[in-house]
């Protein structure tokens, strides 16, 4: 079964100076850290500022596109976690019919921010999660979730 997320906010990992988005579960208040690429990061900051491009960015054209189509994002759901990498599908509404589409979690997120669409991640991930590395070295998982539950609001650049 999957939980629903919302976008805590986006920071840049201290380690490894990385950006990552913090997901929270909106049930019981888990936060789930994606480690995401700096132009994906921007895509997604861009759209939590509300900032206007005078040209359509990436996600942008495929909201466009998917407007055009009279297709619409039901939502977004983090489905799998294999060797530290995230895996996302966007499920679509096209003619009546829904369709998933395979996708890196931080396009999914981005395309979710334009489309208003809700965020969910799979049981499987939050599980696994629990073995997340912060870095390239293994850490302690229990740091890591001390890490994060000691997060303040300052920490995270961008907040929700």
């Amino acid at each position: 079964m999957d939980k629903e997320f919302k976008i805590k906010g986006l920071m840049m990992d201290p380690l490894t100076n990385s950006p990552i988005v913090i997901l929270q579960n909106i049930e019981n208040g888990t936060l789930l850290p994606i480690w995401v690429g700096i132009f994906e990061a921007n895509a997604i900051a861009l759209q939590i500022e509300r900032v206007d491009t005078p040209r359509p960015m990436t996600h942008d054209l495929l909201k466009n596109v998917l407007m055009q189509l009279n297709a619409e994002v039901e939502k977004v759901v983090v489905t799998d976690l294999k060797d530290n990498t995230f895996y996302a599908l966007i499920h679509l509404r096209l003619n009546g019919e829904s369709v998933a589409v395979d996708s890196r979690p931080s396009d999914a997120i981005a395309l979710a921010l334009r489309t208003d669409s809700p965020i969910f991640v799979s049981e499987t991930v939050i599980a696994n999660s629990k073995n997340l590395a912060l870095t390239k070295e293994k850490l302690d998982p229990e740091d890591v979730r001390k890490w994060l539950e000691n997060l303040n609001p300052e920490d995270l650049g961008y907040k929700m």
